[in-house]
Order: structure tokens, then C-alpha cells, then sequence
């Protein structure tokens, strides 16, 4: 997609905010990519009875609750699915960080639907959870949304 605003420079360096955005997606990129690497490594084993460990730690019932649920639910399949889940998600986030690097268009619009998707999630934190971590995660997303929404905007003029 080339921009419409002939007055728009696609010179990837005119965009130091894409950069930054692109730098942000590319690390949690490599860390899930971790995350499903370690998963794999693991195995269900090591992770039930580290939820075990959790649940005898905290004096929950292990019987009842989601930690005993999650505890019952690892089994070999559920963490090969996990992790193939996470591995996508890293690869995304990988893509669309060279995408944004690149100052493709296609890159902007998944940054920016992706973060505006979190925006009422993250309302609904600060309105569970008030306090500075919930502000601070909703002012990077509503920035994330509007430093793309306007490389999107400064395309079509």
C-alpha cells in the first residue's frame, strides 16, 4: 500500500515513534517465543507441581479453585497447545514489529487495532484495580493507538 499524501516521507527513519513501538513488539515477541520454547522444554510435569507448590504455599484448597482446576488441566496436549498458541502470538508480535520498523502501512493498522482491542480491558482494570500500574499500562496504550492511528491519518491526507 503506498500513501496517498504526497507530502508523507515513507522513509522508515522520518518515524522514530514506529521505531520505538516496533523495538516494544519485538522484545515481547522474542519473550513469548521464550515462553512457548519453554513450555515445550518443560513438559506438563514440572508445571503441575509447581502449581502444587503455589497451592500448599498460599494454604489453598487443592481441591477447589482455579490453581487446582489449572492443575488438573495440564496434561502433554494442553501444553503442546499452549505453546503453539504462544508461538503464534510471538510471531505476530515479530512481524509486526519489522512491519512498524519498516513504516509498512499494513504494520500500523495491526499495532493499532491490537492495542485499541486491550483499551476496554484495560479501562476495566483500572476500574477493578485502581491504582498507578493500571494508569500507566492505559496511557501506553491509548499512546501506542494514537502515535499509529496518526502515521494512518498523515498516509490518507
Amino acid at each position: 500500500m503506498t500513501p496517498t499524501d504526497p507530502d508523507y516521507d515513507s522513509d522508515p527513519k522520518a518515524h522514530p515513534g514506529l521505531h520505538l513501538i516496533a523495538a516494544v513488539e519485538a522484545i515481547k515477541g522474542l519473550l513469548a517465543l521464550s515462553a512457548a520454547s519453554g513450555l515445550e522444554l518443560l513438559g506438563p510435569a514440572p508445571l503441575q507441581r509447581w502449581i502444587e507448590e503455589l497451592i500448599k504455599r498460599f494454604h489453598l484448597d487443592p481441591e477447589h479453585g482455579s490453581l487446582a482446576w489449572l492443575a488438573q488441566a495440564i496434561s502433554p496436549h494442553s501444553v503442546h497447545l499452549a505453546a503453539g498458541v504462544v508461538l503464534a502470538y510471538g510471531l505476530l508480535h515479530l512481524i509486526e514489529a519489522w512491519g512498524l520498523w519498516k513504516a509498512k502501512a499494513w504494520a500500523s493498522w495491526l499495532g493499532c487495532i491490537g492495542a485499541a482491542l486491550y483499551l476496554p480491558f484495560d479501562l476495566y482494570a483500572l476500574y477493578r484495580h485502581p491504582g498507578w500500574l493500571a494508569i500507566a499500562v492505559l496511557i501506553i496504550n491509548v499512546i501506542v493507538v494514537w502515535v499509529l492511528g496518526r502515521d494512518l491519518f498523515k498516509r490518507r491526507r
